[in-house]
């Protein structure tokens, strides 16, 4: 490994623990009360340790599975020290965010081995959708890609703007109607530039507030069908932004978009501002969707690819 890499993959680490710092103390501060003067796990820490999980804006249901993989490695051991709980905890984590498909992806890989790769980015307003897309551009662009970013949210006209400046400051292609545009017809044609030029990648942003839910999910859902008119097997990803700092009003955002279109994805952002990080083991639990990029501060480079053990590790060090 090149003394680059090895500082690249310090300066990841280190983004990552300062970024979920405040999660990590909120969670382990709660622990360490909860098993204080015990030691053994006793049905009396684990109901410390399901309030400690829910609190910690795990959430309910992702919290019962845990503590009943918790309890069944307890019979199945006869005797476990609460010294051993941090350990314990953090694989049953692990296991159970690998079961909901999420991979440990090495690098900002492409979601479709054939050119151009689409990608349908939606959230509601403010939960930092047009910064992922531009910290995402940018790592494409840092890989040599060939980047287009379309700007689909059309009834906001900060939101055209501010996707114009990211794609200046990272140096890629960008398309626009302008405001009131039709958001399917922006998408369509970004998609056809892109086949028609060769570009590698297409990003798409996506409007994240209409006069109600349903309008916005039918347009979310027109959309996705206007891209696959142009290209039969786009979006080849559908990327859903959520802010951790919401904690548990995520879960709901969560089960309106991945009703109204079929979200592949998920990307948690401004972690280092909350301490609800939990939140992402329980959006990823029950939603079945992996968990595919982290923001952990505002620079460039703090978009992060999820990594469920490093994320995990970081929680409990």
């Amino acid at each position: 490994m090149s003394f680059f890499n090895k500082f690249f993959n310090k300066q990841k680490k280190e983004d990552l623990d300062k970024g979920l710092e405040k999660t990590k103390n909120s969670f382990l501060g709660k622990l360490s009360k909860a098993i204080a003067g015990k030691s053994t796990v006793d049905e009396e820490v684990l109901d410390e340790l399901e309030q400690v999980l829910i609190t910690s804006d795990v959430g309910f249901d992702t919290t019962v599975k845990i503590i009943n993989r918790i309890e069944a490695r307890v019979a199945r051991d006869k005797y476990l020290g609460t010294a051993e709980l941090n350990e314990i905890l953090r694989d049953e984590i692990v296991q159970l965010l690998a079961e909901n498909n999420t991979v440990d992806y090495e690098d900002f890989t492409l979601p479709s081995t054939t050119k151009p790769s689409i990608i349908l980015v939606v959230g509601v307003n403010g939960v930092g959708k047009t910064t992922t897309i531009g910290k995402l551009a940018h790592q494409y662009q840092q890989q040599g890609k060939k980047v287009i970013l379309g700007a689909g949210d059309t009834f906001r006209a900060a939101a055209v703007d501010q996707l114009k400046i990211w794609s200046e400051r990272v140096g890629c292609a960008f398309y626009s109607k302008g405001m009131n545009a039709d958001p399917a017809a922006v998408a369509y044609e970004t998609v056809n530039k892109a086949v028609e030029e060769d570009f590698d990648v297409a990003i798409i942003d996506t409007a994240g507030r209409l006069h109600t839910k349903i309008n916005l999910m039918q347009e979310l859902s027109k959309i996705k069908r206007s891209v696959s008119k142009r290209l039969p097997d786009a979006p080849h990803e559908v990327l859903l932004v959520l802010d951790a700092t919401t904690g548990q009003n995520a879960i709901e955002q969560a089960t309106h978009f991945t009703a109204a279109t079929d979200v592949t994805a998920l990307a948690l952002t401004k972690l280092d501002g909350t301490a609800k990080g939990g939140v992402a083991i329980g959006i990823s639990d029950q939603f079945k969707v992996p968990i595919r990029y982290i923001g952990v501060g505002e620079g460039m480079n703090q978009l992060q690819i999820f990594n469920k053990r490093a994320f995990v590790d970081a929680f409990f060090q």
